[in-house]
This record gives C-alpha cells, structure tokens and sequence, in this order.
C-alpha cells in the first residue's frame, strides 16, 4: 500500500491575519468556519474550502514579509485571466509581474496586501480554445 499525506492547509504568516484572511476570502470563495468564526482580535483565522479539498490559514507574526516567496499559489480564474486579474486589483493586489504574450497566453504575478505572491493563469476554458 502506497503512503502520501494529504494538504489539509496551507499557511500564510500575516501581520494581520484578520485583514488578510478578508482578502482572500474576496480571491477564493472559501468562508470562515461557523463554529469558530474569525476576528480582528484572533491570533489566526481559518477559510475552509467549501468542496473540503485544502484550508487556509492565516496566523499573526510580528515581522513583516521580507524576500520572495519560495512557495507561491498559481489560481485559475472562472472567468477570463484578465478579468481575474483587474477583480483582484480592485480589492487591493498589486501588479508585481505581467507574463501574457501577445498570442493571450502567459500569467500574471499579483500580490496580495501583505505582499505575498500568487499567480493568475488562464482558465479552463481560454486553455481549451488555444
């Protein structure tokens, strides 16, 4: 019988862990768990992913972010990537890398209000069609 381990979460380390845990419940979808509802005063706030696949999790530190992430979320949108991509500008992440090319392929390096970066790939769908 093969052994693996399963994703339960994946961590973020906040300065505020309540503000960003609001931010990428805008990007996601995912929703406090009821039971144990998230708030500024928390030392962590949890998102659980409504289809039960992987949490996240964001914890108060004291430092800010210093260098590169060495991990990074790569997130494909419902919608257009481009779309995705000015939706999530609007609720505060910042341009850090524009690699679309001129045949509507590439991604787009975004960060979110803590400086963690993340990328926005195209969708299903504009993969499928070329």
């Amino acid at each position: 019988m093969r052994m693996v381990s399963r994703i339960r979460q994946i961590t973020f380390d906040a300065r505020d862990s309540h503000a960003l845990s609001k931010f990428w419940e805008q990007v996601t979808g995912f929703a406090e768990d009821p039971e144990y509802p998230n708030g500024p005063d928390e030392e962590d706030n949890l998102l659980v992913d409504p289809s039960g696949h992987v949490n996240l999790l964001f914890i108060n530190v004291p430092e800010s972010k210093q260098l590169k992430n060495r991990v990074h979320l790569d997130l494909g949108p419902d919608t257009t990537r481009n779309e995705e991509v000015e939706r999530l500008i609007g609720i505060g992440a910042h341009l850090v890398a524009d690699h679309r090319t001129d045949d509507g392929k590439g991604w787009v390096v975004l960060a979110d209000p803590e400086g963690n970066e993340f990328c926005i790939e195209r969708s299903d769908a504009e993969r499928k069609d070329g």
